[in-house]
């Protein structure tokens, strides 16, 4: 299955979910993350690359898999699509 991530063409985001971590992938790949608490925030990229993220907060513009459960402290995390 190919995986899409777009952004509409007014240049934002069209929707948002706020998404509980887990070692598994999202189900609708995500174009960003937004952080209402920091914390470490790690996700899963495209290529399958785990990245690690210390005192993430507000908006992350990295497109992602997961929101892995191992590692994340962070709360109050919504998935941007």
């Amino acid at each position: 299955m190919a995986r899409v991530c777009t952004i509409n063409n007014y240049g934002v985001f069209r929707d948002g979910v706020a998404v509980s971590p887990a070692d598994s992938d999202l189900a609708v790949p995500c174009s960003a993350v937004y952080v209402g608490t920091q914390g470490t925030l790690v996700v899963s990229t495209f290529d399958g690359t785990t990245v690690t993220l210390a005192n993430a907060f507000g908006l992350i513009p990295l497109a992602c898999l997961q929101i892995r459960t191992t590692g994340t402290t962070a709360q109050n995390i919504v998935a941007l699509y």
